[in-house]
Order: C-alpha cells, then structure tokens, then sequence
C-alpha cells in the first residue's frame, strides 16, 4: 500500500466507526435519553443530514487551505462531537452533539478518498480507492462490533473511543501526510457537474441505494431482537460477520472496478440488494440465517460505493474532489433518507419488514441505473480517425 495513504485509512476508520456504531447502541440510548426507538434513530439521520448538506458547503470555504490543515481541523471537530454526546444527558442536546460530529466528517472522508484517486494510476484507481474505503469497512468489521461489546457496559465508553480513534487519526496525519494543496474553488464551481445530468443520475443513484439499506441498517439491532433474544453478545456477533462481509465486498468492489466496469457491477449489486432487503423477514427468524444474511448484505452493500466513485472521476476527472463530496453528501443525505423513512414505515408495519421497504427505494435506484446504462449504449459514439 502506498505510505501516502495509511493516515487516510485511519480517519475514514475513525469516520466509519463513528457512523455505523450508533445501531448497534440505539436501544440503551434510547432507554437513557427516555425516548422511542423511532426517536433514537433520529440520531443517526441527523448525523447524515448533517453531513450530506455540510459537505459541499464546507469543501468551497475550505478550498484554498492546506489539506492537512483542514483534515487536522475536521478531526478535532469530530472528535470533540463525540464527547459531547458520550456526556449527553438529554434528547436535544444529543442531537446538538450529533450535528457537531457530522460537520467534522464532512470533510474528511471526501478528501480522503479525491486524495487517493489524484495519485493512482489510471488503470489501478479502483484499487486505491477501495484502500482508503477500506478503512470504512475495517469499522464494520472492527470498530462497530468493539463498540457494541463496550455498549453492553456503558455506551458512552463507546462513544469516548471513538473520539479516541479520532484523536489517534489526527496524530497520523500529521505525522505521515505531506502537505496537499488543491486548486481553490468557490461553491458555484464545486457545484458546476450537477449541470451533467449524468452525474446528476449517479449522484440520485448513490443516494438510493444507501436509502434503502438504511431503511433496515439504521433499526438493525432492534429487528435483530427475536433472532439474538436480546443478547448484545449475539447482535455482535451478527455485526462481525456484516462487517466482515463488508471488508471481503470493498476489495472485491475494488478490482471487479478496473477489471468489468463499474456500470455492469453496479446492476449486479443493485439487483442483489433488492433480494437480499426482500427476504431479510425471513431472515431475523433465526440466529444462523440472520448471521448469513448480515454477512452477504455487508458484501454486497459495501460493492456500491467504489463503483460509483469511478464512475464519477472517470465522467470529469478534473473535479475528482467536487464529485465524490457531492457523492460523499448523497451517501450520507440517502442515510438520513433511509432512517426517516424507517421511522416513519414503523407506523405501520412491524420493525422486521422494514427490509421489504428498502427494496422499494433499491428498485428505483436499479431502474435509474438500467436507465443510465442504456441511454450511454445508445449515444452516438465519435467517428474513427
């Protein structure tokens, strides 16, 4: 692995742990901040909010500044957004620190991931980009699981290690990371590809399909309850094996990129999820078929993000940063979707068939997808010559 991108891994690592940890907790803050499970599950959508609405914005202000020094920064903010809600004692003060915590994550998995795409070689750039998302998954397969274990004591010790991770991460980066200069760019110019309705579509894509994991990801540990009985042991163990899954699908992700195309493996993985979320109320029966579900849904969840990438760097690779912290900000605004969505579904159905309701968001995301992928097989190509 290229040295220049170890302290990138760490932060995405600390990032990933910070996002995806707060399932598996919901129950006891929810039960200490005396609110509904619904409610609880706000706190992970407003992170997302947070982040998906922060990022863009806080990349054009930020623009002209040293990349270290806006990292350094981000992880500080980060960091200090946990504590916060590690000493919550109250609803809206949780959410207050849950803000100040997606602020500081907006800025630095986007430059972490443009970073590692801006020194790969052309033919290796899925690769590079699956190093540094890989930190995201060593969180499922790591970070979110010791998180859990702690929880089952006390959630804020979970909440104090990851602003640890952070602290940890920001050490790195100023120890390894050389400074990185960007060409300065206000937010009209960050915003300018939206005007591709390409990227537009792949953005809208993005957006979706994280919508409809969500939809069950954010409840995860909630609809685990009958297959675990209760046990935080056991909704451990099904998170060890998501995030191993994960880990195995982000490599995969990284090398079926560069070897078919990211347009053929995104059909794949969006049709895969589509089953996966359909039959996931048959799946939350049993302790075995949860575990093997919760494996196969971390493998293929984790495909998407990769590809997605690719297809917007290789569409304008001049505004490699601009393009994945507006894919970065659909990532986290289809997170936010998919919990609110959720939580409002739980009016009316039971909290296992919330899969199904992700299946509905997945199909329009595959059906834009086939769109897309159509439409560029039947543009004129330019003359030979």
């Amino acid at each position: 692995m290229d040295r220049r991108l170890i302290p990138l891994v760490a932060a995405a690592f600390a990032v990933g742990t910070d996002a995806f940890v707060i399932t598996a907790l919901l129950p006891a803050i929810g039960a200490d901040l005396n609110v509904t499970p619904a409610a609880a599950g706000q706190l992970i959508t407003v992170y997302a909010l947070t982040y998906a609405l922060a990022a863009p914005v806080l990349g054009a202000l930020t623009a002209s500044l040293d990349r270290r020094t806006v990292l350094l920064a981000a992880l500080a903010v980060f960091a200090v957004g946990n504590a916060a809600f590690a000493v919550a004692d109250d609803y809206a003060f949780a959410i207050a620190a849950r803000v100040v915590t997606g602020l500081g994550a907006a800025l630095i998995t986007p430059q972490a991931s443009a970073i590692a795409a801006s020194i790969a070689p052309p033919e290796k750039r899925g690769r590079f980009l699956a190093v540094v998302m890989g930190g995201l998954t060593a969180a499922t397969a790591l970070g979110v699981p010791l998180g859990s274990l702690l929880g089952a004591v006390d959630w804020q010790l979970t909440l104090w290690a990851v602003a640890g991770l952070g602290v940890l991460a920001a050490a790195g980066i100023a120890a390894l990371l050389p400074p990185l200069t960007a060409p300065a760019a206000g937010l009209a110019a960050r915003l300018a590809p939206l005007r591709d309705k390409g990227v537009l579509g792949i953005v809208a894509t993005t957006g979706l399909v994280m919508a409809a994991g969500y939809a069950l990801y954010t409840y995860f540990g909630a609809a685990a309850e009958e297959a675990t009985g209760g046990s935080q042991g056991l909704l451990t163990l099904m998170l060890l094996a998501q995030g191993i899954g994960a880990v195995l699908g982000n490599q995969l992700a990284g090398r079926l990129t560069d070897r078919f195309g990211p347009e053929r493996l995104m059909l794949v993985v969006q049709a895969a999820m589509i089953g996966l979320l359909a039959a996931a109320p048959l799946a939350f029966a049993d302790l075995v078929a949860g575990t093997a579900m919760s494996f196969v849904f971390g493998v293929v969840g984790w495909m998407a993000i990769v590809p997605q990438q690719h297809r917007l760097i290789s569409r304008h690779p001049q505004s490699a940063i601009v393009l994945i912290g507006l894919n970065s900000s659909a990532l986290y605004g289809g997170i936010a979707l998919g919990g609110l969505v959720g939580g409002l579904s739980l009016n009316w159905v039971p909290i296992t068939a919330l899969g199904p309701v992700g299946a509905v968001i997945g199909a329009a995301g595959l059906v834009l997808t086939i769109v897309m992928v159509r439409g560029k097989a039947a543009a004129p190509q330019p003359a030979a010559g």
